[in-house]
């Protein structure tokens, strides 16, 4: 599992406290789009953007939504709108947790320039000897959140992507250990893409769409395979939807449909 992109509590509580934390009702669970939040509890919010910064209307609207949450432990599950993702290949030469990190800081400036400098950056395995997965947001934003917890008085255990965390959920039961497909996640506007080959991550792209996406879905996947030089087509697309997505609209495909709600507020 990725570790928690908080600083503060990057080391974190061990993987079996979490999961008794999440059975407790005094746990929260959130989830931070960039127009929205919703709650473990049921109830959402929904908010107009704001510019130029992005979490700028989201960090404003949580304090409304922390003060009647006092005490609390919180979850928080980042929309990917807002996390940076990069492969990092596997290497036998690096060794360390330093040398992993200082690759994948290195593999962010170098797709996103010096403004990655300012991000913080975390890494995982995903196999023994595969690829790892790195994940980068905005300093400024972690730095914020950990900030808005503390002054309303809610603990916050982890702040962690919505990618790594429906994953996380899916990966012992829908994906199976050894399967291949594409994961396919819906934020307004934009999709983030990922190609699992075998259980081992192989790509992840994001893209802007607009709102006949659903409609060309295959096309695509096909362009992203593509792109990836692939050469057994991959017809199992798993979609995380924030609406409604019939499973059965491309029957070339084997699709399957999950609530991207019901994946970032499960424990």
């Amino acid at each position: 599992m990725l570790r928690s992109l908080l600083s503060a509590v990057k080391r974190g509580v061990p993987q079996k406290a979490l999961r008794r934390l999440h059975r407790e009702p005094q746990h929260l669970r959130i989830g931070m789009c960039e127009d929205r939040v919703f709650l473990s509890t049921g109830q959402e919010f929904v908010f107009e953007k704001t510019e130029p910064v992005h979490w700028g209307a989201a960090l404003e609207f949580l304090p409304k939504v922390l003060t009647f949450h006092r005490g609390q432990k919180a979850s928080l599950i980042l929309a990917d709108h807002f996390v940076h993702y990069a492969l990092l290949p596997w290497s036998d030469t690096l060794k360390t947790h330093a040398q992993w990190l200082g690759l994948a800081q290195h593999r962010f400036v170098a797709i996103h320039g010096p403004v990655a400098e300012q991000w913080e950056v975390k890494f995982a395995e995903t196999a023994p000897s595969g690829p790892r997965l790195a994940c980068a947001a905005e300093r400024g934003l972690i730095d914020s959140l950990a900030d808005t917890f503390a002054a309303a008085g809610v603990q916050l255990v982890s702040v962690q992507p919505f990618l790594v965390t429906a994953y996380n959920g899916m990966r012992s039961g829908v994906l199976g250990p050894s399967g291949s497909c594409w994961l396919v996640v819906e934020e307004p506007g934009r999709l983030t893409l990922a190609y699992l080959r075998e259980g081992l991550w192989i790509a992840i792209r994001s893209r802007r769409v607009d709102e006949r996406w659903r409609c060309v879905l295959p096309e695509i996947i096909e362009r992203e395979s593509a792109l990836l030089g692939l050469e057994e087509r991959c017809t199992r697309v798993i979609v995380c939807a924030q609406g409604s997505f019939d499973a059965d609209q491309h029957e070339d495909f084997r699709t399957e449909a999950l609530s991207y709600h019901e994946l970032a507020l499960a424990a």
